[in-house]
């Protein structure tokens, strides 16, 4: 059986080579990794360009992405589900807009496909008591977070591919 395709996605202050370690991490774990740059802006209006760089092999393919990229990654899995989802530091809110957390998950409850969500704990875009609450949305879903450690897990990030790496067996 071929490895899990996986496509990630950068942050919306960076570019894919923000996610090399990420992806050598990963095809050293046996798996196939994609790196897809997305247009800046709203979320929403990324989604079809992310949409166009898998194809036609969504329901066989792990997505995701750092922050912005795992935002776009979660909108398009609510519409057409991947085989699963994986985001590095979802963007809950923006700093001290704790309340925007409600909008940015109103899609979670449509996503069908397993979600695993690494977040530190010290992060200020994800405010570690709503991310516990808003994950509770979400009908297959694991939270991994990490203490001491903010925007992204590049501090602990072979601990967080390891964690990818069994989720993604688990569940594809």
């Amino acid at each position: 059986m071929p490895a899990p395709h996986i496509v990630l996605a950068p942050g919306a202050s960076g570019s894919i080579e923000q996610l090399a370690r990420h992806a050598a991490g990963l095809r050293q774990r046996g798996y196939r990794v994609e790196r897809i740059p997305l247009p800046k802006g709203k979320a929403e209006r990324a989604i079809p360009a992310y949409r166009a760089a898998l194809g036609p092999d969504v329901r066989t393919t792990v997505i995701g992405g750092q922050s912005y990229g795992g935002r776009v990654a979660s909108l398009l899995a609510a519409e057409e589900p991947p085989a699963a989802l994986v985001c590095f530091a979802y963007p809950l809110h923006a700093p001290g807009r704790h309340d925007a957390w409600v909008e940015r998950t109103a899609h979670w409850p449509r996503i069908a496909c397993p979600v695993l969500l690494l977040s530190g704990e010290s992060d200020p875009f994800a405010r570690i008591d709503l991310l516990r609450s808003a994950v509770k949305q979400l009908p297959n879903a694991r939270l991994v977070t990490y203490p001491n450690v903010g925007h992204g897990v590049t501090p602990v990030l072979e601990a967080a591919l390891d964690e990818v790496d069994a989720f993604i067996q688990a569940n594809t």
